[in-house]
């Protein structure tokens, strides 16, 4: 094997290696039955440097979760675009969908400035405390998509394939098929099966990447992912490149088949837009093409007018000034229930890039992505849903996967005193309040140390007219810290007769609950 194909070859293993790593961290981000997450699952994002420039600028500090993507900045000045190339997991797995989608469109298109373009909208944006991360960031849209929709469907498909096999099929059939079951069941499928609100949404999202495909090979990866324009400005000032910088006017193949489409109308090699596939290397006919530090720096320009530039950041101070006046982001929201850990509201949206890792982890599937209760700024943070799921009181794996610290990492003890909400009884609905019937399961089931729901004995007469005495629950306020398993197990059907209500921060006193 020569040098050329070995070099080929080394950046396959790379990407896989490093796709694998992404694989296992995303099933490690889960419970495993031990409150503690041992390494960084959340590892992918704190190297990200537009999720870092992001919440830098919206938070207005420097974030130490993420300071690891200073080393990607690092690599990126020495090696430029080799991240898109030799890491980035949705790259590989573009690359992976490639071989079975084939671009249906025979054309050059030019419009790597979009990329540009968003990632100016987006950092403009950010710096007037509006993120737009959810919708553009290549880990943020990888992550919930493999979260809220591939993750779940796996585990259906696969949990009912082995059950119908073990209830319908026969006994000798089922004694192959469990011992495979219990070792995907250990090392492939998820501690449990989750659902979630906006899994379809999660889905088109990720999957329009894939099918961008059909136009030309890494569409999104050329045009529209504002961190391979993050990446290609800083590339800029790689010396590390692709010699010649010209391609051969008799052969001009490694134009033709450059899938990052780096070379520009005069035939000239853009470095910013390099990947460093190495596939050059392997169908250059003559044998010169190298990948190799250079002195000379890039004349290229960047595809970027002044016109497409002020458009960008014009754009960016619009979408912040639509939040403004969004009534849904003003009205008080007490179905919004932020997780144990998160900070003020505003600071928590300035920090929280929607990646959906605190979603994911959650033992409960309590944890569900907000749509538009909180107006468009605030689709896909996280809300705590009491009837689907409540919030274990010894847990605190959100806030250790949560990787800017939108979410702080709380102990034991803090978490048990942290207040998410507050919860109040429905005595229109409450068994005992409204029929005069025995029911003390919210009390049964709090997990606070002193119980924050206890009860009144009062005489009754039941349905029959039988004098009883009759339990009727109450919530004392100051002990209550909003976990939602009162009202996740209340048997009333429908609506809860006990519910928990959000903080307000949006109170005038500071202080309220949206009850």
């Amino acid at each position: 094997m020569n040098i050329r194909v070995l070099t080929k070859r080394l950046r396959q293993i790379s990407q896989i290696g490093f796709l694998l790593l992404f694989l296992f961290l995303f099933r490690h981000t889960d419970y495993t039955g031990s409150d503690t997450i041992p390494y960084a699952v959340n590892i992918f994002f704190r190297w990200d440097p537009l999720v870092a420039a992001s919440v830098w600028l919206a938070a207005k500090e420097i974030v130490t979760l993420l300071l690891p993507s200073l080393f990607v900045v690092l690599l990126t000045l020495v090696f430029a675009r080799a991240f898109c190339g030799w890491i980035c997991p949705l790259g590989t797995l573009i690359d992976g969908a490639g071989y079975l989608i084939k671009p249906v469109v025979n054309r050059r298109l030019n419009l790597r400035h979009i990329k540009y373009m968003i990632l100016l909208t987006v950092l403009v944006s950010a710096l007037l405390g509006v993120q737009w991360l959810a919708f553009v960031d290549p880990f943020s849209l990888l992550v919930r998509g493999f979260s809220f929709s591939v993750d779940p469907v796996f585990n259906a498909i696969v949990t009912n394939f082995f059950d119908t096999i073990y209830i319908s099929g026969p006994s000798w059939l089922s004694g192959l098929t469990e011992p495979v079951y219990d070792v995907l069941k250990a090392y492939v499928l998820p501690f449990k099966q989750s659902f979630f609100y906006l899994s379809m949404l999660s889905f088109v999202l990720l999957g329009a990447i894939f099918a961008m495909e059909l136009i030309s090979k890494r569409f999104w990866c050329r045009n529209l992912c504002p961190l391979g324009a993050m990446l290609a400005l800083i590339s800029k000032l790689s010396f590390f490149k692709r010699l010649p910088l010209s391609a051969c006017k008799k052969c001009e193949l490694c134009i033709d088949k450059c899938r990052m489409d780096a070379f520009s109308p005069e035939n000239r090699m853009r470095t910013e837009e390099c990947n460093l596939c190495m596939d050059c290397l392997e169908y250059c006919d003559r044998k010169i093409s190298r990948f190799a530090f250079s002195a000379k720096p890039s004349r290229q320009r960047v595809d970027l007018s002044r016109r497409q530039l002020v458009a960008s950041g014009a754009a960016g101070v619009v979408l912040w000034s639509l939040t403004r006046v969004d009534a849904a982001a003003k009205v008080p929201s007490p179905t919004v229930i932020r997780p144990p850990g998160a900070l003020d509201e505003a600071e928590f949206s300035a920090r929280c890039v929607r990646c959906g890792e605190c979603m994911k982890v959650c033992i409960r599937n309590a944890l569900q992505p907000v749509f538009l209760e909180k107006g468009t700024e605030g689709m896909f943070t996280p809300k705590l849903v009491p009837r689907l799921g409540y919030c274990e009181f010894n847990c605190t794996l959100c806030g250790q996967v949560c990787p800017t610290g939108a979410i702080e990492k709380l102990s034991l003890e803090e978490k048990h005193g942290f207040v998410i909400g507050k919860a109040y009884v429905d005595k229109s609905r409450c068994l005992p309040h409204a029929f005069s019937k025995p029911c003390i399961v919210c009390e049964e089931h709090c997990p606070t140390h002193t119980k924050a729901i206890d009860f009144h004995t009062v005489a009754a007469e039941d349905e029959n007219g039988k004098k009883i005495e009759l339990k009727q629950p109450f919530v004392i306020e100051s002990l209550c810290i909003g976990c939602g398993i009162c009202e996740n197990i209340c048997p009333v059907d429908g609506n809860a007769a006990i519910q928990v209500a959000a903080k307000s921060p949006e109170s005038k006193t500071g202080g309220g609950y949206g009850l």
